[in-house]
């Protein structure tokens, strides 16, 4: 096996390689004058399996388009070394947002984004809590490995809340199979009856609406999951929403913490008692500084782990998500 992580996922591949007692692969990534790019690897990929990491989310170093063209000529260049096999680890996989056509001639960008991948000669595609997994599984030809951050939050959640009532609520009706499969673990974990709360979203032109809660939320300890939080808008709505109606402390949860524009500004002014993600996204400075009071990062690496040992030696994953 041979991990090689690009860019900004350096980090989080150092995590990954330790927990495989290996080394991260030796590659070259350089800038030319004119904004172009090339890499290419440094140690002898003929015949070897071959992981590549790279987290396709914008950063202040490089947009989230820079990252992919980086990602999808490396691939090539390991694909013209001779690679046996290329499996791409892309903890936040980007595009996966425009799965559908919602409004006349719309794009199917996750789709596009799959063929480029599977055209440059990649053989495996691993990510965790996309935002669409049947558009996810149905978009590529290549195997998919889906990975879930469900049991990592659940655990987190039952030692915060130990001793308190606790309800699980989904931000808008297309999350609700995410937050009742949270919900199972929990029910499973604690023995305890938890309710499923949804609230009302609809969304057009980014203009998020709708505030209406489905459920009973007075007296709880509220734990909305989503898979991601972009702009913040959807979770300091639905927190002030249970807060009206009565909840005694409400958290948002989310597995990629992107936090654009305002977001850290308006999270950090919101009713939410603290925000727990993963670090699939690392968050930079500014959001760190705003949301320190807030802010609890899981870590996700030793999870990714796990799943690229079992991938590497035939086993199954199946146990290792809890999807029995």
């Amino acid at each position: 096996m041979m991990l090689f992580a690009l860019e900004d996922s350096r980090l989080f591949g150092e995590k990954i390689a330790a927990k495989l007692g290996i080394s991260l692969a030796q590659h070259e990534e350089r800038a030319f004058e004119d904004g172009e790019h090339k890499g290419r690897p440094l140690e002898n990929v003929r015949n070897r399996d071959v992981f590549i990491l790279q987290s396709l989310y914008g950063s202040e170093d490089a947009s989230v388009n820079d990252k992919l063209c980086h990602l999808l000529f490396f691939i090539g260049a390991i694909k013209d070394a001779s690679a046996k096999s290329i499996a791409v680890v892309t903890p936040y996989l980007c595009y996966a947002r425009k799965d559908r056509r919602t409004k006349a001639r719309d794009p199917v960008t996750t789709r596009y984004l799959a063929q480029l991948l599977e055209a440059v000669g990649t053989n495996r595609v691993i990510t965790i809590d996309i935002h669409n997994l049947q558009a996810f599984q149905n978009s590529f030809r290549c195997p998919t490995e889906h990975l879930e951050a469900k049991n990592l939050f659940a655990r987190y959640f039952i030692k915060e809340l130990h001793g308190k009532e606790m309800a699980v609520m989904s931000p808008d009706f297309g999350g609700a199979k995410r937050a009742e499969e949270f919900r199972k673990v929990l029910v499973a974990s604690t023995g305890k009856e938890i309710p499923l709360i949804i609230m009302e979203k609809s969304r057009s032109k980014g203009e998020v609406t709708g505030s209406t809660i489905v459920g009973q939320v007075k007296g709880k300890s509220v734990i909305i999951i989503d898979d991601m939080i972009s702009s913040g808008g959807t979770m300091a709505r639905a927190a002030l929403a249970c807060k009206e109606l009565g909840a005694e402390a409400v958290f948002a949860t989310a597995t990629h913490g992107l936090f654009t524009k305002k977001a850290p500004e308006l999270l950090k002014e919101s009713l939410l008692s603290k925000i727990v993600i993963t670090d699939t996204v690392s968050l930079n400075p500014r959001v760190q500084q705003l949301l320190k009071e807030k802010i609890k990062v899981l870590e996700i690496a030793p999870f990714f782990a796990e799943a690229i040992k079992r991938i590497y030696a035939g086993d199954s994953i199946v146990e290792l998500l809890g999807n029995e």
